[in-house]
């Protein structure tokens, strides 16, 4: 039987994305399923979904909460309702374009192939980023080599946020003890999985910056997760009991 798998996309003000993301993943695989966990978009990225699922209302899932409350808590959610639903993977992806598409079949080929957790990687060779600006490459790229010689995780792309997990994973780590909502969020589920023994494997992707809608990224957001990386490394992980 072949592995189901539930992609996770949250949201917040994508009225330009959601309709042409949703239909993209869907046309991948029939047993691909999306989970939109939106944060009470006030341009009806919510609503349009909803409309969306009267097409699609058993492979296409929403979640609203109230008001933006932080991309990892958005994914913890669906992670909780990716463990609920027994799916076998479960996948983080932006709704945006900048995460193409057409990389999930290889991220869940990775796991297919003894990954507990695969990476879509910048930072490998065949991965690359496209129009982004000098300083912004440098601050990402100096961001990543800073958590590596931190944390020793053998993982060149450790802010990456276009990932898939096998459930065991999910089920393994605590999820409610994860600290941080931003997009330090990304590095500490990576160092958790890193640490409780979990195999982690890149795979090369292209990322390309977003072409419609405003981008959720700035230099605070890096700053954030580099600062809070010298405290996780302190940390003691054990498994979920």
């Amino acid at each position: 039987m072949q592995q189901s798998a539930l992609i996770i996309i949250p949201t917040y003000n994508e009225i330009e994305n959601i309709e042409l993301i949703i239909n993209t993943v869907l046309a991948l695989d029939i047993n691909y399923h999306i989970l939109i966990v939106d944060d009470g978009s006030p341009d009806g990225t919510g609503d349009k979904v909803k409309e969306l699922q009267a097409g699609q209302s058993s492979r296409l899932h929403l979640i609203e909460r109230a008001g933006k409350q932080g991309l990892g808590t958005a994914y913890i959610t669906g992670f909780k309702y990716g463990i609920d639903k027994s799916y076998d993977y479960i996948i983080e992806m932006d709704a945006d374009f900048s995460h193409d598409p057409n990389e999930v079949p290889n991220l869940i080929k990775a796991c297919n192939q003894g990954a507990d957790v695969s990476v879509g990687s910048r930072y490998i060779k065949g991965g690359g980023i496209k129009d982004w600006g000098k300083d912004r490459l440098i601050l990402s790229y100096g961001a990543s080599l800073f958590v590596r010689a931190i944390t020793w995780m053998p993982i060149r792309d450790t802010t990456a946020g276009f990932v898939c997990y096998s459930r065991n994973v999910l089920e393994t780590i605590d999820l409610d003890k994860v600290q941080f909502k931003g997009y330090a969020f990304q590095i500490e589920m990576k160092y958790t999985a890193f640490r409780l023994g979990f195999k982690i494997v890149e795979i090369p992707i292209i990322f390309k910056e977003r072409e419609l809608g405003e981008s959720k990224m700035d230099s605070s957001i890096i700053k954030e997760a580099v600062a809070g990386v010298i405290g996780m490394r302190l940390r003691s992980y054990k498994p979920k009991t």
